[in-house]
């Protein structure tokens, strides 16, 4: 895992960068400690957080990139304090209620990555509404991952493939891969980490085996158009060969 962090973003317009990820995958790190340095709590942390979604869907939807997957709530984000955690799910569930909306008239179809059961039910059904209000749209699919681990995934994936009675010899990659929570998505093609990160942290643990991974220093709150723009350029110089020699 590598960061490119000084890339130059003026070396050319956004119309000629290329290649594009067809799907975006952001860790979304750094609420807390944006927070901290300007004397706020950290839930006005995480509220500048959420906000920030909605340009940077924006600006990945005006260049043409497909899918956006964010990190929202992972499963170990649950032993965090407990007054934390019921902010943040009042947050998650009034920002799912008012960005519906303007997401619908943009075209963005919204997709939940992750488990329902243990979410509170005005969040629960804040997410099955916009689901069921955006699914027919088609300008870009964003997925929100609430009460996400990779692990957890994995693990769902198997008790779904021992649950239909598959033989061990019928079990491929193919198979797994139609019982992940991205079972209709594509693998991401570029995972963007801010704060300065270097690790996953269980975030799409499967899917991410081949994935281009891009690190800024920058908090998520302030990772704004200008930041995106360096992680699409730094993804465009790389050379993918999934394992492969480059002939030639």
């Amino acid at each position: 895992m590598s960061s490119l962090r000084d890339t130059k973003v003026d070396t050319k317009p956004d119309s000629d960068i290329t290649p594009l990820p067809v799907h975006v995958a952001i860790i979304m790190d750094g609420n807390g400690r944006w927070a901290k340095a300007r004397g706020l709590t950290r839930i006005e942390g995480h509220r500048a957080g959420l906000d920030n979604i909605r340009r940077i869907v924006n600006f990945f939807a005006d260049n043409r990139v497909s899918y956006l997957t964010v990190y929202a709530f992972s499963t170990e984000n649950w032993g965090r304090p407990d007054d934390e955690v019921e902010a943040l799910m009042g947050l998650l569930a009034q920002a799912v209620r008012d960005e519906t909306p303007h997401l619908h008239s943009q075209g963005v179809r919204i997709n939940h990555l992750g488990r329902l059961d243990r979410l509170p039910d005005d969040l629960h059904r804040a997410i099955n509404e916009s689901i069921e209000l955006t699914k027919d749209n088609d300008a870009l699919t964003l997925c929100i991952a609430y009460d996400y681990g990779g692990r957890t995934e994995i693990v769902d994936a198997v008790r779904l493939i021992v649950g239909d009675k598959i033989q061990p010899d019928k079990i491929t990659e193919e198979v797994i891969c139609r019982n992940l929570y991205t079972r209709n998505l594509p693998d991401p093609d570029l995972v963007i980490r801010t704060a300065g990160e270097m690790r996953l942290s269980n975030f799409l643990l499967w899917q991410s085996a081949y994935a281009e991974f891009y690190s800024t220093d920058v908090y998520w709150p302030d990772f704004d158009e200008m930041e995106a723009r360096k992680a699409l350029i730094s993804y465009s110089q790389r050379k993918r060969r999934y394992g492969k020699l480059e002939l030639g």
